[in-house]
């Protein structure tokens, strides 16, 4: 279980982090998109990134420009062609509950993306 995996590898550097004296205030969690991963593994990371909650700290999410949007845009589509996949991918884990930080190379793009999420949840709400 990938997600779960991750989780209890969080949840135990949180641990370590305060049992260290580091004030949890002071603690921000990255379940490390793209490191050793597998594009499925991405895509499933992205998706139930709000499984992420509740382990007490904020949740960072650095997927801009992440080799495996190749598998949606294509593989010729080069690292810098990919901030509108990842201003997308941005809102989507903002709005799956996961994401407190976003971590980005194009911060207009994502910034707009996130907006435009945020205003579709607002009108939700009404």
């Amino acid at each position: 279980d990938l997600v779960g995996d991750i989780r209890r590898a969080l949840n135990e550097a949180r641990v370590r982090a305060e049992t260290a004296g580091i004030a949890r205030e002071k603690i921000v969690l990255d379940p490390g998109f793209g490191f050793g991963k597998t594009a499925e593994q991405g895509w499933e990371l992205l998706r139930r990134s709000g499984e992420f909650r509740g382990l007490g700290c904020p949740l960072l999410i650095g997927i801009s420009r992440k080799s495996f949007f190749r598998q949606v845009l294509g593989d010729a589509v080069p690292a810098d062609a990919r901030d509108t996949a990842s201003g997308a991918a941005a809102a989507m884990a903002v709005s799956l509950g996961g994401a407190d930080i976003i971590r980005t190379h194009n911060v207009r793009v994502t910034r707009d993306c996130l907006a435009v999420a945020d205003r579709l949840a607002l009108a939700a709400m009404v």
